[in-house]
């Protein structure tokens, strides 16, 4: 567990804004928070001036400044191009965006990773995963109560225990970025690719795993702990990975498209190992 002062620089967050509202109405800003992830899972184009509008909508007496801070703290940004408004992560090494002219057409020629924000019934937690863009196999995921890059780092090692990518495609968020993070990827001759910022729909495949996700399973339970929630998202990958049918794989599972053609592994025992 790394401490408030950390995470609060992590996400560029004045550690005032946080004990203020810590300390005020955490269950409040807990209802908002899943309000404004359940929206931006609907319609991801939604930035802070519409998110605002929404929640007043619905009643909810809420002004920019704290819908900004809550959607920072969620690591959400909307899709449209914009100024750039942090300097958190301008001193970071530069990766093109290497997809835009691409074809990919077989496993391991590409793979993307994200972080999303997963609801429980006191708190939330952080899910990240990898997953092959051809595929739609989700080669290693992990949990976290903080946006610290190690359970990153930790998913990384897991997924290149598999196999390795010729691109490995992320958003430029700090986890992303890190110089543990870049170096193991260059260290395995790695390419690295990099979304343009504030547009995640050049990693498209990996925000609608979150959707299916969210959809098919976190919305569909109260996680109580965090336990709870590796339980089900474990069972829930075990099962888009062997059994769900993509219309655009063929009507095939991402296994029978990636684990037949390109490993020789067991999938069961791959997918299963968060439940141990």
């Amino acid at each position: 567990m790394i401490s408030i002062n950390r995470q609060c620089d992590l996400l560029s967050l004045p550690r005032s804004s946080y004990y203020y509202e810590s300390a005020r109405d955490d269950s409040y800003n807990q209802q908002l928070m899943n309000l404004i992830d359940e929206q931006f899972t609907r319609m991801p184009f939604y930035g802070v001036e519409k998110m605002t509008a929404w929640l007043r909508r619905l009643e909810h007496e809420v002004n920019e400044k704290r819908v900004r801070r809550l959607m920072r703290l969620m690591g959400l940004e909307a899709i449209y191009p914009k100024p750039k408004l942090s300097l958190g992560n301008q001193t970071h090494k530069k990766y093109p965006y290497l997809l835009s002219q691409l074809v990919i057409d077989h496993p391991d020629q590409v793979w993307c990773a994200d972080i999303t924000y997963i609801r429980m019934q006191h708190g939330f937690c952080y899910l990240m995963a990898i997953m092959d863009w051809y595929s739609r196999f989700v080669l290693a995921w992990e949990i976290s109560t903080t946006l610290d890059s190690s359970f990153c780092l930790l998913a990384l090692e897991q997924a290149l225990g598999l196999s390795k990518p010729d691109i490995f495609n992320t958003d430029q968020g700090s986890q992303f970025t890190s110089i543990e993070f870049t170096d193991r990827l260059e260290k395995g001759h790695i390419r690295i690719s990099m979304d343009g910022r504030g547009r995640f729909i050049d990693n498209i495949f990996i925000e609608r795993l979150w959707r299916s996700v969210k959809y098919e399973e976190v919305y569909l339970h109260d996680y109580e702990t965090v336990s709870d929630a590796r339980n089900g998202i474990a069972k829930y990958f075990l099962m888009y990975n062997m059994e769900r049918l993509h219309a655009s794989l063929r009507y095939k599972t991402p296994y029978e498209i990636y684990v037949k053609e390109r490993l020789n592994i067991n999938p069961v025992q791959a997918s299963t190992a968060h439940l141990n």
